[in-house]
């Protein structure tokens, strides 16, 4: 009995520990997403279920068509971002190194996100917009424009553009993201309406 009561013990703080690493390691960066994604006006959130999506916050990855870093950057986005700057020495690193350059955590969040507001830029207007950032993200900006486009000018809710998404792969991406979105999205609201609850309660005593 002493010996299962051990076992037990010994089982819940291994899963206690666990769990506690592991939301250490998916909310380390955080600050550094909340910070760029600021700065470019998109959704924290939204940039989060990317970065899980892409990496699982593992900043060392390399993808298998040269994508570096948390959020996948392909050194031509990397190029494209630093020629849009202005800044020589960012255009010099790049060239000169880019998968050192794009492995650096926050200069590849600040990338994703500049890359991001492209789409949001491009998308803010139409219903569903994260579904079409997050498909531009993943499959280029002609491709996206091609699944949003329709003959009579008709704008697409989110479902009818995923449906129109012709690649496998981008489509199970961009569905796995926007329901990662959705249950966040869902759940912040959830603690925010505990939080106000909680507030009258105390302001009824």
């Amino acid at each position: 009995m002493k010996r299962l009561l051990v076992i037990l013990i010994l089982l819940a703080l291994v899963g206690a520990g666990l769990y506690f690493f592991n939301q250490y390691w998916i909310h380390r960066f955080d600050p550094l997403i909340a910070r760029q994604a600021g700065i470019y006006r998109v959704d924290p959130d939204l940039v989060w279920c990317v970065v899980y999506e892409e990496t699982y916050f593992r900043p060392w990855k390399v993808g298998n068509d040269g994508e570096i870093g948390l959020m996948q950057i392909t050194p031509a986005v990397g190029r494209m971002w630093a020629a849009e700057t202005g800044m020589r020495d960012f255009e010099r690193q790049m060239a000169q190194d880019p998968k050192k350059f794009l492995s650096d955590p926050e200069r590849n969040i600040q990338i994703g996100c500049w890359y991001l507001e492209k789409f949001y830029e491009q998308f803010r207007d139409t219903p569903g917009a994260e579904a079409r950032m997050v498909a531009g993200y993943n499959a280029g900006p002609s491709r996206v424009e091609e699944w949003n486009h329709t003959t009579d000018n008709r704008q697409l809710t989110s479902d009818e553009f995923i449906a129109r998404i012709d690649i496998p792969s981008t489509r199970a991406y961009v569905t796995s993201i926007l329901n990662r979105y959705k249950k966040l999205k869902a759940e912040r609201e959830r603690v925010q309406q505990m939080n106000q609850n909680a507030n009258v309660a105390e302001g009824a005593h």
